[in-house]
């Protein structure tokens, strides 16, 4: 089957659509892996054994386990006991929580990495925890987590397309669409690693920025 341009032209305005819906997705999923990966890390450092252990273990649990099947769960099985949710809000769940449990990891070497000094001069300096955390020690972890987190934003964009399993009309979605309508693979397929191919590209530049600007954890 030869290439045809044309037809790449009719069905680009219905993959722009799906790169749209995937770069959401993406968004979404990356300030929820990011409020839940801070959640995980800190309660995880707590003192109570009742809070730390089970969020421990869920923590790797989720960790251990596919996204498709996390996916499959929100989406498929929830709704056996009442929860229904659109597909969007199932895919952007299940890839905030399932990379959560990864930047959580994240927030865990970065919080390390402040020095135990900077614990003791706060406690010192009579600061509540809260403040200990708001104005010590995070304004000091962050920065150096920041290309790490950015670069499992990077990875949770490449796993969009496992979306399309719980009818998520993103890229790849929006693709398999076209192609079963025409009975042609070739473009919108090929059309569809062009997208994720550039995207990427442009995330990586972006990650190596952040690297010269922010440096490694460790």
């Amino acid at each position: 089957m030869e290439w045809d341009w044309d037809f790449v032209w009719q069905i680009m305005p219905t993959l722009i659509q799906g790169v749209k819906i995937t770069i959401l997705a993406t968004l979404l999923g990356s300030v929820l892996a990011a409020v839940v990966g801070l959640g995980i890390a800190l309660a995880r450092r707590s003192p109570n054994k009742l809070l730390s252990r089970p969020v421990g273990f869920l923590a790797e649990f989720i960790r251990g386990t596919p996204l498709l099947v996390q996916l499959y769960f929100i989406f498929y099985v929830l709704p056996d006991i009442g929860i229904t949710l659109s597909p969007m809000v199932a895919g952007v769940i299940g890839l905030g929580l399932h990379y959560g449990t990864y930047t959580a990891e994240v927030y865990r070497a970065g919080i390390d990495n402040v020095p135990r000094g900077q614990w003791e001069a706060a406690k010192a300096c009579n600061l509540s925890a809260r403040q200990t955390w708001t104005q010590i020690i995070l304004p000091q972890a962050l920065p150096p987590m920041i290309p790490a987190l950015a670069n499992y934003f990077i990875a949770m964009f490449k796993e969009t397309p496992l979306l399309s399993a719980i009818t998520v009309l993103e890229l790849m979605n929006q693709a398999k669409s076209v192609a079963n309508s025409s009975y042609r693979y070739v473009e919108p397929i090929t059309m569809v690693g062009v997208f994720f191919l550039v995207i990427s590209l442009i995330s990586v530049f972006a990650l190596r920025w952040l690297e010269r600007r922010y440096g490694r954890i460790g």
